[in-house]
């Protein structure tokens, strides 16, 4: 859904003081009870990666580091069964994941007499069991399953939700009888930098003339799509002309400013296209004459 900017603004700030833990959510629906629970996990997500990209600094410091997984360390020697690493991370308001890989890299290190390479340690977040240290592995998983905004489970989800809301665009497409040419068709064909879907036959939209569509599985706020319409959007009308940009899950009401110049935002699908074909029926209807077919030029008759 679409909501107004100062609405936005107290979500946003609302936000300020969740953790990014499944738990966050039920208390961010029961504050905002209007809102989808997908527009706010969106909204919290963008959100929290902005909380952490001035913070994150910080915590990656050497001397910074090495206090987290000495306290790691004699924590999990006491309280083995507790969930040390996760309740660490939600203190010091770090992504739990985030700690994760920090204290895995510092655990590898120390095993391995090195620097682990990205590979091994990517592949023992994804997949926990592959730590030796049993206690250290079920922390990991802790932190891995707890976490709504970083790491491999999150990742996967946000693609798997970015995939089937491009199948679904293409689906409603086809419903309609569209021509159309998808992202993975266009590549073939040479090109780099495309939109999911480019309309072999354009549309009108709202009386916006639209040549592509994009689908983005999040919410719009300013960040986010001035950043697409820098990277993307802008690069899109360029090479194909005017398009459309669907948030599937909502946008800042007043971005949507950008319709003369041929960037025009929605939230769903739109149901009021135009085609080709039934502007000119509607055309031939308009200049239809008594007793003559659409257009005709026959005389009246005497």
């Amino acid at each position: 859904m679409k909501i107004s900017r100062a609405e936005y603004k107290e979500i946003a700030k609302w936000t300020e003081q969740l953790r990014p833990t499944r738990q966050c959510m039920k208390m961010l629906k029961e504050k905002f009870p209007n809102h989808s629970q997908s527009t706010l996990l969106s909204i919290f997500s963008l959100q929290y990666q902005k909380r952490t990209k001035r913070t994150i600094s910080r915590h990656h410091a050497p001397e910074v580091i090495e206090g987290y997984y000495k306290r790691y360390q004699t924590e999990s020697q006491a309280r083995p069964s507790d969930p040390v690493l996760l309740d660490m991370a939600n203190e010091v308001d770090l992504s739990p994941a985030l700690m994760a890989r920090l204290i895995l890299d510092r655990f590898l290190q120390d095993s391995d007499s090195g620097t682990p390479s990205k590979s091994v340690l990517n592949s023992m977040l994804k997949e926990p069991t592959l730590i030796p240290d049993q206690t250290l592995a079920k922390n990991i998983y802790q932190c891995t399953i707890n976490d709504c905004c970083y790491g491999p489970l999150v990742d996967c989800i946000k693609h798997a939700i970015g995939q089937e809301h491009e199948v679904l665009l293409r689906d409603m497409l086809k419903e309609r009888n569209m021509s159309f040419l998808d992202e993975n068709q266009l590549r073939t064909m040479g090109y780099d930098k495309t939109p999911d879907i480019i309309l072999e036959v354009p549309v009108a939209v709202d009386g916006h003339i639209v040549h592509w569509i994009e689908s983005k599985a999040s919410f719009g706020d300013d960040y986010s799509h001035r950043t697409y319409l820098n990277e993307q959007f802008w690069s899109y009308w360029n090479r194909f002309g005017p398009g459309l940009v669907i948030y599937w899950y909502g946008f800042i009401s007043e971005l949507d400013c950008q319709r003369d110049r041929g960037i025009m935002l929605t939230e769903r699908f739109p149901g009021d296209i135009v085609t080709l074909y039934q502007a000119g029926q509607t055309h031939a209807h308009a200049h239809a004459r008594p007793g003559g077919e659409p257009g005709s030029s026959q005389p009246d008759p005497q």
